[in-house]
């Protein structure tokens, strides 16, 4: 029998994609997740809330045996106690390979979502545990569920400045499959879509692909934040690698 893999989020939108890549891979894939299931389909699944105090046992038993963890579940809170509590029981496990997905623009956007990231990648490489970030784009599902709760409104405000560079999961899912089945890298190079693109371009592309019709104001992001965004510091820099499916790929494939 080979040595399980464990994978944290493992039933979102990343899991579902890598998890059945692994098993065609031969590997033999455990789950963490929050809630109980039964083993299925050749995955093996653990209870354990990531964000618990009182969850440490369980995540023990989760990383027992393990040599590889891949760290996919994040939320919109915590996710820097979460990544550090299993950093600590990989440590004590000797896990061999700590994969991480995080996001670009971590450790220059000044909002609290970013810092969360930002926590969890300090723990990540401050576990003593050899391993690997990707930090990728925001994905193409996140600005689709962006764009629909803006378009609710007959007026939408349109952040003036804010530019996206939305990859789609299946290329991150793909690039990660990758940087799991190999040797720690440490921070490899970012992962993002083929094109930049302004957010009212994005809704804009959105709008037709949904038949809706809606008045676009634009709006500027003030302060410090504004700053940043009309900079790029969301954007990733020049040595990229990028995916090949664009938003409006998505958008035809979503929405037909």
């Amino acid at each position: 029998m080979t040595t399980p893999l464990l994978v944290t989020g493992g039933t979102g939108t990343l899991g579902r994609l890598i998890v059945p890549r692994l098993l065609a891979d031969g590997l033999s894939v455990r789950v963490l997740s929050r809630t109980r299931r039964e083993p299925a389909d050749g995955v093996e699944y653990v209870a354990a809330d990531l964000r618990s105090d009182d969850a440490d046992g369980a995540i023990a038993a989760a990383v027992d045996g393990v040599d590889t963890v891949l760290h996919l579940a994040g939320g919109p809170k915590g996710d820097g106690e979460a990544a550090a509590r299993l950093a600590r029981a990989a440590a004590r496990a000797g896990v061999k390979h700590l994969v991480h997905i995080s996001v670009i623009g971590v450790d220059r956007v000044p909002v609290a979502w970013f810092r969360t990231k930002l926590a969890a990648e300090q723990a990540v490489t401050g576990s003593g545990v050899p391993w690997t970030i990707l930090r990728a784009a925001q994905f193409h599902d996140l600005v689709l569920k962006t764009a629909t709760a803006m378009a609710r409104s007959p007026i939408v405000p349109v952040p003036g400045g804010l530019r996206l560079q939305p990859v789609d999961a299946r290329d991150v899912a793909e690039r990660l499959t990758e940087l799991t089945l190999g040797e720690p890298a440490g921070l490899v190079a970012d992962l993002a879509g083929p094109r930049v693109a302004p957010m009212g371009d994005l809704l804009r592309s959105y709008l037709t692909a949904a038949g809706k019709r809606r008045l676009l104001v634009p709006v500027r992001l003030p302060g410090k934040i504004g700053r940043v965004y009309r900079d790029g510091g969301n954007l990733t820099p020049d040595g990229a690698d990028l995916g090949t499916r664009t938003w409006e790929d998505f958008l035809a494939e979503r929405l037909g």
